[in-house]
């Protein structure tokens, strides 16, 4: 394991480690200022919480669940950087990388400048993919065996997510028919900060061990050590919760008014029951170390937490343009990090 000492001292001898791990930090915080938003979303939209106090709560508990889950499992982390093979040549591997980094930070921030929640994760798998190619000349980068678990991941965090908020927003009518409303009301408000706080901790097991094993492979490759077996320390685990907390601080707002008050109004039981199901599929994925998006996962329970009662509530051109810049990602992404990686290399 490299304690941070040495960490610090490589970046002194190598300065083309040092840029691309400021490219990795880069895309951590970007993630914090795009995804970590969406987790807090709905209760703001509800005005459950402010969106001063939900920043601070999503901060403490991206922090939490990152460093967490980590000590729990790991096969998120592995997943990711068991998808793609970037040869034996340590050096053309940190090229690869910054290209792919490049590439996820700049289509974020377009995505971020517009306000609309694009997945990172997947920026991410698509922009190292796109890099892998660029460097093997072909598929013999891509680990076909791992890479088919973002199919699984996408299909298994929409439709759960979804259907799972669907399913509640009709079962807690129900159950709490013969209750008083205004207490019903209170106690659900109180639940959907739980809710998100549980979403917000997800984040991070999920989006954070996929960026931090990014932090990771640049580390190793620089030192032309295998990712096969390492273990990620604990200051590797602080600095990168650290830098998608400040990056959730600085720009949530932006994302939170997109997804929880223009793309759908829900009540204080529905956007319970949206933070429980995008909260439980994450949880899952993470577990059996599917690299989920928790864009797609959040997003997808508040509208069918919406939809359970009125499809009317749904806003559902937001959510068509949600669609698109998602469907976009992967193309677009892997198409950057394949030009940037041919650039790269002859440049470097």
């Amino acid at each position: 394991m490299i304690d941070f000492g040495q960490f610090i001292g490589m970046l002194q001898t190598n300065p083309f480690l040092a840029i691309v791990m400021f490219l990795v930090l880069g895309t951590i915080f970007v993630n914090g200022a795009t995804d970590a938003a969406n987790a807090i979303a709905e209760p703001v939209g509800t005005r459950a919480i402010n969106v001063d106090s939900a920043i601070i709560m999503s901060v403490v508990c991206n922090f939490i669940g990152l460093i967490g889950m980590t000590f729990i499992s790991t096969a998120v982390a592995n997943t990711i950087s068991g998808m793609v093979d970037f040869g034996g040549d340590t050096h053309a591997a940190l090229i690869a990388l910054a290209a792919a980094t490049v590439g996820i930070v700049t289509w974020a921030s377009i995505a971020w400048v517009f306000g609309i929640p694009t997945s990172e994760s997947h920026a991410l798998i698509a922009g190292l993919t796109g890099a892998a190619l660029a460097v093997h000349g072909g598929f013999g980068g891509v680990n076909a065996h791992e890479w088919i678990k973002v199919i699984y991941g996408l299909v298994f965090s929409t439709l759960l997510g979804f259907f799972a908020g669907w399913a509640l927003s009709k079962i807690i009518p129900l159950l709490c028919r013969n209750a008083n409303r205004i207490q019903a009301n209170e106690w659900f408000r109180k639940m959907q900060v739980v809710g998100a706080a549980g979403m917000a901790t997800m984040h991070g097991a999920q989006d954070g061990q996929k960026f931090m094993s990014t932090a990771m492979l640049a580390v190793l490759f620089s030192e032309g050590m295998s990712p096969d077996g390492a273990t990620f320390p604990l200051w590797l685990m602080v600095l990168c919760a650290a830098i998608m907390a400040i990056g959730t601080a600085i720009g949530g707002k932006r994302i939170i008014k997109k997804v929880g008050m223009d793309m759908v109004k829900l009540e204080q039981y529905q956007g319970f029951a949206a933070s429980l199901s995008a909260t439980c599929a994450l949880l899952l994925a993470t577990l059996t170390g599917l690299p989920v998006s928790t864009t797609h996962a959040s997003s997808a329970a508040m509208m069918g937490a919406g939809a359970a009662k009125n499809p009317r509530s749904v806003n559902w051109s937001v959510a068509k343009e949600m669609a698109f810049a998602w469907l976009f990602t992967f193309p677009g992404c892997g198409f950057i990090g394949f030009a940037l990686a041919k650039v790269f290399l002859i440049l470097f």
